[in-house]
């Protein structure tokens, strides 16, 4: 079993996929921040490091789809491949961020690998507004983070929220966060998990 959460920078995706791993027994994999030699150089130059950070973040998750099949265990996972080509690389593109030919590289790369995997058993979108994505992002601190601009979280959002709206490969489950906390308030990882169990109901048969 593979299930994956989705969602925006600052959306909650790291906290409910430990909080889901403790409750379910399941293993969890997490995005690649701290060891991830890219990023603080990408926020400082965005144009210089897009390309980079991209073939990066795609061979990273690659690896991890891979680990995760032969695992034969059942796998919550922190953002997924397709978020990475279908939101974060087309955005760069479209700022003027990454070339034409850097993109077209990367989309074939990522086609490719796409052909040779499975997508997510369930894919959990967590949706936030904008000034939730804020907060989250002030709250945890993380340096390198504190010159996201708002544009850059509204494009990704709508580049989200557009990528959801079309997503047929699985199963797929949408939480709104703008009104849970799933750390303070075990009501709301409650809630989660509910709905969670009403999905994988089907899956586990």
């Amino acid at each position: 079993m593979h299930i994956a959460i989705a969602g925006n920078i600052g959306a909650g995706k790291t906290t409910l996929t430990g909080l889901l791993a403790k409750h379910y027994k399941w293993t969890p994999h997490y995005e690649d921040v701290d060891e991830n030699p890219y990023l603080n150089d990408f926020y400082n130059d965005m144009q210089r490091w897009s390309f980079n950070l991209q073939i990066y973040f795609l061979n990273s998750r690659f690896k991890q789809i891979i680990d995760i099949r032969k695992s034969g265990k059942t796998i919550i996972q922190d953002r997924t491949i397709y978020e990475d080509a279908e939101i974060f690389a087309p955005n760069l593109h479209a700022m003027g961020l990454m070339s034409t030919r850097d993109f077209g590289n990367y989309k074939s790369l990522f086609d490719l690998m796409a052909s040779l995997i499975q997508p997510p058993d369930l894919l959990i979108y967590l949706r936030a507004s904008i000034p939730t994505l804020v907060n989250q992002i002030q709250k945890r601190g993380r340096e390198y983070e504190n010159s996201i601009r708002l544009d850059y979280l509204k494009q990704l959002n709508e580049r989200y929220e557009n990528w959801i709206s079309s997503y047929k490969m699985g199963k797929l489950l949408v939480i709104n966060v703008d009104d849970l906390d799933f750390t303070a308030n075990p009501e709301d990882l409650s809630f989660v998990i509910d709905r969670i169990d009403a999905q994988i109901h089907g899956l586990f048969q």
